[in-house]
């Protein structure tokens, strides 16, 4: 009953949470943001110290649920194991997995450089380790992409129908860095699980470091009754952690995550899950030396794994799939002038200072709090957000505006991230929040260089920071060009979403290292 429950449970967490990365429409980030907002080190980094108690009481009573319930990354992986243990032949089935020495020495060092990442500012580095964020990439850049191809083909079969239901959604790729990336991870990931179970999770991870070392303490956990164990080490043979020794009658507390498979497979009753008081020797147990068999011949690797192979056929093909759907259609796909002349793909200018969405507060805010999980990237209904680049800041959000503006009554992103990196703010406060100023090129500009009248900046600047002057004040025939008021302009973008010029546009924002509320 404890295993279904848990099982119901983890079911539940892993389905919304991926929800949220692939829905388009919104509906599941208001319903579920509060998952995401559970996560282990995005509530440690938004100083949320309710979630933190929370966590931490629920380990030192339970054992390291958390890592088998509420991290999407833990849920995938015993998910892959699964299918893994599946894949296998009738008698590799019968003893997937076997128990292990912990890597410690491995496990705290990965854990003291991710913290001196975390205190220097190193963003990218510790995007790389932090499971939920992970987790968000492969959600974001592989998954997202095939869900909204699947979209689209409905979408189309609905239109034959004349049924309007189900809309057609672009399918790009917001980051190429990034999309690689979270495809080095999945096939990580991918290879670990099926073959080990939860590798990842008791060597790399330093969220199931930190929390394998409180659920030493733990109040409930596995214990072995040795006068029923029959040493028939189906509980060894079934443990994804590695982490029971049925030889010596030991478990290692700070791998378990109290999955319960031990507990449905064990036949005599020998293991149960109970309260026991913790104590150091439970803790930390003495390694009990144990005469070793005569080796045995090592058992020949299958290589040729259909299920492991069709897997790495799948992600091979859905990456390339993804790098080929573009954001902007080709050119020539539309038209302008009755189809007579073709829109060229706007070009993202080189600016100074990057632009990070209200929220924010500055760039160093941004960059001390972001786990890059990619959730206000995939969230983004206008298309503005996009992983970063650059290398201290590599998969954090920024704004560009080649595809759309932030609309001032949008504050998704805000409402979405649980790492504090973008604070909350409402539609009022949005509308005062200077991100960035807008910057006027003259020798881009339509009026100037093509001799035609434009104004499309000033009829789409939201907060009215655009004016059209004449370009020569003696002339009253001359062109009207725009002219910027820096102290109304928001830095939305609009103005340089919309102008015409291209593949530049001759009016673009520059960001705000601090933004300053109008």
């Amino acid at each position: 009953m404890l295993r279904k429950i848990r099982l119901t449970l983890a079911i539940i967490f892993y389905v919304c949470i991926t929800l949220m990365f692939l829905d388009f429409t919104g509906v599941t980030h208001a319903w579920f943001s509060w998952m995401a907002k559970l996560q282990f080190l995005p509530a440690v980094l938004a100083l949320n110290a309710g979630v933190i108690i929370l966590l931490i009481a629920l380990t030192l009573i339970f054992g390291r649920i958390y890592c088998s319930v509420i991290c999407p990354m833990g849920v995938f992986q015993d998910i892959i194991a699964w299918f893994g243990k599946q894949a296998r032949s009738k008698k590799e089935r019968k003893i997937p997995y076997t128990y292990s020495k912990a890597k410690s020495v491995l496990r705290y060092s990965v854990l003291g450089v991710f913290i001196v990442a975390l205190i220097a500012g190193i963003g990218s580095f510790v995007a790389l380790l932090a499971p939920y964020s992970s987790y968000g990439r492969i959600a974001s850049n592989i998954f997202q992409p095939i869900y909204r191809l699947g979209n689209n083909v409905l979408a189309s079969i609905a239109e034959k129908y004349e049924s309007y239901a189900i809309y057609d959604v672009d399918v790009w790729v917001k980051s190429m860095p990034t999309l690689i990336i979270a495809v080095v991870t999945l096939v990580i990931i991918f290879v670990l699980a099926w073959r080990n179970g939860r590798t990842y999770c008791n060597t790399i991870c330093p969220v199931g470091t930190v929390l394998g070392f409180v659920s030493r303490f733990s109040f409930f956990h596995i214990t072995f009754d040795a006068e029923k164990c029959k040493s028939c080490s189906m509980c060894s043979r079934n443990c994804k952690a590695s982490c029971i020794d049925f030889k010596t009658h030991t478990v290692d507390y700070s791998r378990c995550v109290t999955c319960g498979n031990c507990l449905e497979k064990c036949k005599f009753g020998a293991l149960s899950y109970k309260f026991a008081v913790p104590s150091m020797a439970t803790a930390f147990p003495k390694p009990i030396v144990v005469e070793k068999p005569a080796p045995k011949a090592e058992a020949k690797t299958d290589v040729k794994d259909p299920g492991l192979r069709t897997f790495l056929t799948t992600i091979a093909v859905g990456a390339a799939a993804a790098a080929k759907a573009q954001i902007i259609p080709e050119a020539t796909d539309k038209k302008v002038d009755g189809g007579l002349a073709d829109i060229a793909d706007k070009v993202k200018p080189n600016r100074a200072t990057k632009i990070v969405p209200p929220g924010a507060v500055s760039l160093k805010n941004l960059a001390s709090h972001c786990t890059g999980c990619q959730l206000c990237v995939s969230a983004c209904p206008n298309g503005v957000l996009r992983p970063s680049t650059d290398l201290m800041t590599l998969m954090q959000p920024e704004s560009s505006f080649e595809v759309g503006y932030c609309r001032p009554e949008c504050v998704r992103c805000s409402e979405v991230c649980p790492a504090g990196a973008i604070k909350l703010i409402d539609v009022a406060e949005k509308s005062s929040i200077q991100v960035g100023h807008a910057v006027w090129t003259r020798e881009l500009c339509i009026p100037i260089r093509d001799g035609q009248d434009c104004g499309n900046c000033e009829r789409h600047c939201p907060t009215s920071a655009i004016q059209m002057v004449l370009s020569d004040p003696g002339d009253p025939q001359s062109k009207k060009i725009p002219v910027v008021n820096e102290e109304l302009c928001i830095g939305c973008g609009a103005c340089e979403n919309l102008c015409p010029s291209r593949p530049l546009s001759a009016i673009h924002v520059e960001g705000h290292e601090v933004h300053r509320v109008i």
